[in-house]
């Protein structure tokens, strides 16, 4: 697909963001539509499109649970390969893809045991309401039945965009985009199958997306390649994988958390009312569909920013962030006006019904508030992990869930009803925009400085070890 691959350290910062930035935002977008396609379909089944689309809501944090063990790999491992790559230590990277290939396929099998075993007492752990609970026990089981293929696809893509090949990672992507999308009507409506059809399709699209990136490493243009050998995972590059990955990991895994968390408090503020948990099924969407591009980009950019923090480049690394930043702002500004001003354009991309649709308009400019402050809290965040900063990133990655929403979710209620669910969101991103955005801006400079005294300093104990040698 790509002639060459580029070069993270001599080609244009301009360039390097067009050819690795935009396929990232391009993959997030398409991986977007991935998940809306299941819940656009299954919320225009006849007569029961409201509870199998409430049904999809309440399992959709199991399925991120699952791609945060991919994400905790992938995103750990790729930009530490990147630093050894940078510092010319091109054996370590080896190890890690190696390791970190070893931990998907541990976690793969892990999950799928757990997932299958345990399908009924998850759904109802995470708050189904009762006319929604069969449809979502019917699209996990048939989900959890390929996660070793997600582990797969989700959790080895990043070492291909760590290598340079932006356009290769996107087609990981789009090819079971594609495919999902063709697969869902033909199960759904055609086969008759509901909403099991729409977990099967989607299985079938990551198992493709899964052969085609492990394909990518048995190519000779591969810095990483599997070496059957080198499968013996290194402790030391397993811990640090799982430590630099622990942020992304934390993101997901909140995110999750934080879904449970609303519809647990929507159910029991809404006395169950399934249009509630509709809505807000919705609303979350919207939320992806203003978080992931973002996601993207800052996922994009990491290869520049790791290999360019591994030679000790601040210049680059200045740069890179610079144009980051200003695509990130305009991005996140864009969609905040969107969703304030026009929340009922998600009701009708959704199909929602009349009385889903009220709910909509009326709490979704609460609900979206800060999403203005997403390019620092889904992009720059990304760029702490690609300078190994994993603890000042996994801070972050608490502070906006765990230390505000989660509490806000369930304090609000008590002042403002159903209501105070949706305030929870807005005012927890508005808070860690903030603060995410002035720690970055004043930690880079820093983060930079001690990076170039410590290689200073490794290259004046080499160049004496010479000397005495001599």
């Amino acid at each position: 697909m790509e002639n060459r691959r580029v070069d993270l350290g001599k080609d244009g910062i301009g360039k390097l963001v067009a050819r690795l930035a935009i396929p990232a935002v391009v993959a997030q977008l398409i991986n977007l539509l991935y998940n809306l396609v299941d819940r656009m379909y299954v919320g225009a089944i006849d007569g029961i499109g409201t509870q199998a689309l409430a049904g999809l809501g309440v399992v959709f944090p199991i399925t991120i649970i699952v791609s945060a063990f991919a994400n905790l790999v992938g995103m750990g491992g790729a930009p530490l390969a990147s630093i050894f790559s940078g510092e010319g230590k091109k054996e370590e990277a080896g190890r890690v893809f190696n390791t970190g290939t070893v931990m998907l396929a541990v976690f793969g099998a892990a999950l799928t045991v757990v997932v299958l075993t345990l399908c009924d007492p998850l759904v109802k752990l995470f708050g189904a309401p009762d006319d929604a609970y069969g449809y979502a026990r019917d699209y996990l089981f048939v989900y959890g039945a390929g996660t070793v293929f997600v582990m797969f696809s989700l959790g080895l893509n990043p070492f291909i965009s760590a290598q340079g090949y932006g356009f290769t990672a996107m087609a990981t992507v789009a090819i079971g985009a594609v495919l999902n999308i063709a697969l869902d009507p033909l199960f759904i409506f055609a086969f008759g199958m509901g909403v099991k059809g729409a977990a099967l399709a989607t299985v079938l699209s990551q198992a493709v997306s899964a052969v085609w990136v492990t394909a990518f490493f048995f190519r000779k243009s591969s810095s990483y390649r599997f070496g059957f050998k080198k499968f013996r995972p290194s402790g030391k590059f397993a811990a640090r994988i799982a430590f630099l990955g622990f942020s992304p990991f934390i993101m997901s895994v909140t995110e999750s958390a934080i879904q449970i968390v609303f519809n647990n408090n929507i159910t029991k503020w809404s006395n169950g009312d399934s249009d509630y948990t509709a809505a807000l099924t919705v609303m979350l969407s919207a939320i992806q569909i203003a978080s992931m591009p973002l996601s993207g980009l800052g996922n994009g950019v990491q290869p520049i920013v790791s290999y360019n923090y591994g030679r000790g480049d601040s210049a680059r690394i200045k740069k890179t962030v610079k144009i980051v930043s200003a695509a990130a702002l305009c991005f996140s500004s864009t969609v905040w006006a969107v969703s304030v001003a026009a929340p009922q354009l998600y009701c009708y991309i959704f199909s929602a019904e009349p009385e889903v649709a009220a709910i909509v308009e009326r709490y979704m400019p609460y609900f979206m508030a800060g999403t203005i402050f997403y390019f620092a809290q889904m992009c720059l965040q990304n760029v702490f992990v690609a300078l190994d900063q994993a603890a000042i990133s996994i801070f972050l990655a608490c502070l906006r869930k765990v230390i505000l929403l989660i509490p806000l979710c369930f304090l609000l209620p008590y002042e403002f009803g159903v209501a105070g669910v949706y305030y929870s969101e807005g005012i927890a991103d508005v808070t860690a925009g903030i603060i995410t955005a002035t720690t970055f801006y004043a930690m880079l400079p820093r983060i930079l400085k001690k990076r170039e005294n410590k290689l200073a300093a490794q290259s004046a104990a080499e160049k004496e070890s010479e000397d005495t040698s001599a």
